[in-house]
C-alpha cells in the first residue's frame, strides 16, 4: 500500500459522487417529462413511438398496473432473445458460422440479460455472433437498466405524492429513459473509448501472424459501443471471456477509470434524483454519503489484502508485497481493489481481475459486498430504491426504540409498508442460502467447481449471491455452463429481479396513497450523522447475520488456512 494507491481510490470514487449530481438533476428533468435540450432531436422520435405502440403518455398507472407492464415487458424481452439465441445460425451477421446455442444456455442468457445480471456461463467470443451480441445482449443493456430506473422512478414518486395513487407510465418512463439518458450517455463513452483504443467493427476477427510465423486469428466485435452500455447501465456482461481484463474491452489507465466511473456514477444519480422528487435533497445526500463510505470501505479492504506477500510466493521466499495473481499489471492493485468494490456494491459485475484469485479476504469482502443487496450504490435504479427498503427498515427500528410511529420524508411508515419491505428483503439469503446449500452436497453441481474445501464454498456462495444479487461476476473456478446450473443460476436471477422489486412496488403505492406530513419535534432527521450511522447499522446488521455464518465456512476458513500456510504449521 502507497500513497498513490490511496489516491486513486479516493480520486475514483470522488469522481463517480461528483459527476451524480448533474447527472442526478439531467434525470429529475426526464422522470417528471420535463424539457431538456435534447427535445428538439428526440421529442419528434419519442412521440412517433407512443402513436406506434398505442401508449397514452398521459395515463397514469397505480403500482399494480406498473408492475404488470414491467412484468409483461420482461416475459416478452426474455421470448425474444431466448429465440434469438437458440436460432442465431439463421439470422444476419454472423460471420463466425456459430451455431445457436442449447436450451439451457439460452434460457439462463435471456434471463440473465432481462433481469440486468449479464451473468455469461460461456465463453462469449467464440459462442455468440454479432448479431446475438448487439441486437440480443445489447438492446437489454438499454432495456433493462431503463426498466431498473423507471422502477426507481415509481418509488420517488410515490414520496413526492399527497393521498395520490399513480407512480408514472412505465412504458412512459421507460421510452424517455432509453432515449434521453441511456442512448446519449453511451453514444459519447462510446466515441471516447474508440479514440481511447478500443475496437468498433462488424468485422469477425484479424488475422495476425507472431514472431515464431504461427497464425493467429483474433476476434473481433463491434467492442466500444457494447462496452459503454454495459458500465453505463450496470450491466456488466463482456464481449470477451475475460471481461473488462481484456484489452480490447479495457485498454489503458484512462478506459479503466472511465469504465469505473461509468458503472457507480448513475447509481448516484438515481438517488440525487430521488430527493429532487421527493423534495428531499439533504436526505438523499445521507444515502449517497452511505453508498460512498461502503465502497470506500471494501476498496479499502481489497486493497489492504491485495498488497501482502501470497502464500505460493512466501514459499518460495519471492521478493513481491502484491498478490499480482489474476490481475492485469497495466491497472495493478490499488485499481483492481475499487474495481472490485465498485462493480460489486453496484449491480455490474464487470470485473478487470479474476475474483478467483483475490486472497480469501479480498474475494469475501467483494461477496460481501453483492450480499448486502447491491444498494451500495446499486445497479441504475436497482440501488435506489433497494437503499430506500433499509432507508425504511433503520426509522422503523429508530420508531421502535423510542415508541413512536416511524416516518420517512413525510410519510407514516407503518406495518404494511415495512411487510412489503422484508418480504423483499428475505428474498436475497432465500434464492442465496438455499440453492448454495442444494449445490454443496449435490454430486452434479460439484462437478462444476475447480476446487475443493472452502474455496469451493466460496465459488458456489459467490454464484448464487451473484445471481440472486443480479450482479454478473463469479469466481472464475466455477464451470457453469450445465443445465444444473444454468437453471438454478437462471431461477434465482429471476428471484433476485422480481421477487424484489414487486413488493417494493407494492410498497410504493401504499406509500403514494398516505397524507405528505410536515416534520414535527418528534420526527427523526434523516439527513444526519445519527440516520447514517444508523443505516450503516442496519445494513451490516441485515447481510452480516444472514450470510456471515456461510462466510466462516468459506473465504473466513481459507484465510486462516492461508495465516498457516504462511506461518508453517
Amino acid at each position: 500500500m502507497d500513497a498513490r494507491g490511496w489516491t486513486e481510490i479516493i480520486f475514483t470514487i470522488g469522481l463517480s459522487v461528483v459527476l451524480a449530481w448533474p447527472l442526478g438533476h439531467y434525470m429529475a428533468r426526464i422522470w417528471r417529462g420535463e424539457r431538456t435540450w435534447l427535445d428538439p432531436v428526440l421529442r419528434p422520435v419519442e412521440g412517433g413511438l407512443y402513436k406506434a405502440f398505442g401508449i397514452d403518455p398521459k395515463k397514469e398507472q397505480g403500482w399494480m398496473a406498473y408492475a404488470f407492464s414491467m412484468l409483461a415487458f420482461s416475459i416478452a424481452s426474455f421470448v425474444v432473445l431466448y429465440l434469438i439465441l437458440r436460432f442465431q445460425d439463421l439470422l444476419p451477421l454472423n460471420p463466425q458460422g456459430f451455431k445457436g446455442t442449447s436450451p439451457d444456455l439460452a434460457f439462463n442468457t435471456a434471463i440473465s440479460f432481462v433481469t440486468n445480471t449479464n451473468w455469461q456461463s460461456y465463453v462469449p467470443e467464440t459462442t455468440l455472433s454479432t448479431f446475438a451480441q448487439m441486437a440480443g445482449l445489447t438492446s437489454h443493456n438499454f432495456l433493462s437498466a431503463a426498466a431498473g430506473i423507471a422502477m426507481a422512478a415509481a418509488v420517488a414518486r410515490a414520496f413526492a405524492l399527497n393521498r395520490g395513487e399513480g407512480l408514472g407510465n412505465f412504458w412512459v418512463d421507460l421510452t424517455r429513459i432509453s432515449l434521453y439518458l441511456l442512448l446519449p450517455l453511451a453514444i459519447v463513452v462510446a466515441i471516447a473509448f474508440v479514440a481511447l483504443g478500443e475496437p468498433q467493427t462488424l468485422s469477425a476477427n484479424a488475422v495476425a501472424h507472431t514472431l515464431e510465423g504461427a497464425k493467429q486469428t483474433i476476434s473481433l466485435y463491434p467492442t466500444a459501443s457494447q462496452e459503454a452500455i454495459k458500465q453505463i447501465g450496470t450491466n456488466g456482461g463482456g464481449i470477451f471471456n475475460v471481461n473488462s481484463a481484456h484489452p480490447f474491452e479495457n485498454p489503458n489507465a484512462w478506459t479503466n477509470l472511465i469504465e469505473i466511473v461509468a458503472m457507480n456514477a448513475l447509481g448516484y444519480a438515481c438517488v440525487v434524483a430521488f430527493g429532487i422528487l421527493a423534495f428531499a435533497r439533504k436526505d438523499a445526500r445521507a444515502l449517497v454519503v452511505v453508498m460512498a463510505l461502503f465502497v470506500f470501505g471494501a476498496a479499502s479492504a481489497i486493497y489492504a489484502t491485495e498488497t501482502q506477500v501470497p502464500p505460493a510466493m512466501h514459499a518460495v521466499h519471492a521478493a513481491t508485497a502484491v498478490n499480482m495473481e489474476g490481475k492485469e499489471v497495466r491497472f495493478g492493485a490499488p485499481s483492481t481493489a475499487v474495481w472490485a468494490a465498485a462493480t460489486t456494491g453496484a449491480s455490474d459485475g464487470g470485473v478487470n481481475a479474476m475474483h478467483d484469485s483475490l486472497m480469501p479476504l479480498g474475494g469475501g469482502v467483494a461477496m460481501f459486498m453483492i450480499q448486502l443487496g447491491e444498494i451500495l450504490p446499486g445497479g441504475v435504479g436497482s440501488g435506489l430504491y433497494g437503499m430506500v427498503v433499509m432507508a425504511l427498515i433503520a426509522v422503523f427500528v429508530a420508531g421502535l426504540m423510542v415508541g413512536r410511529t416511524p416516518e420517512y420524508l413525510g410519510k407514516k411508515i407503518e406495518a404494511r409498508e415495512i411487510k412489503f419491505a422484508m418480504l423483499a428483503v428475505l428474498i436475497l439469503p432465500l434464492a442465496i442460502l438455499s440453492f448454495a446449500a442444494v449445490a454443496a452436497v449435490l454430486p452434479a453441481a460439484l462437478k462444476g467447481l475447480a476446487n475443493a474445501g472452502p474455496h469451493g464454498l466460496s465459488e458456489i456462495l459467490y454464484a448464487y449471491s451473484s445471481a440472486a444479487g443480479n450482479n454478473g461476476s463469479a469466481f472464475a473456478g466455477l464451470s457453469a455452463n450445465t443445465p444444473y446450473w444454468n437453471s438454478t443460476l437462471g431461477i434465482a436471477m429471476l428471484l433476485g429481479r422480481f421477487g424484489y422489486v414487486v413488493p417494493v412496488l407494492a410498497m410504493a403505492g401504499s406509500i403514494a396513497a398516505k397524507p405528505k406530513l410536515e416534520a414535527s419535534a418528534g420526527t427523526l432527521p434523516t439527513h444526519g450523522p445519527l440516520f447514517i450511522g444508523l443505516l450503516v447499522g442496519v445494513i451490516l446488521i441485515m447481510g452480516g447475520l444472514q450470510f456471515f455464518p456461510a462466510q466462516a465456512l468459506g473465504p473466513i476458513v481459507e484465510h486462516f488456512q492461508v495465516l498457516n500456510a504462511i506461518a508453517g504449521r
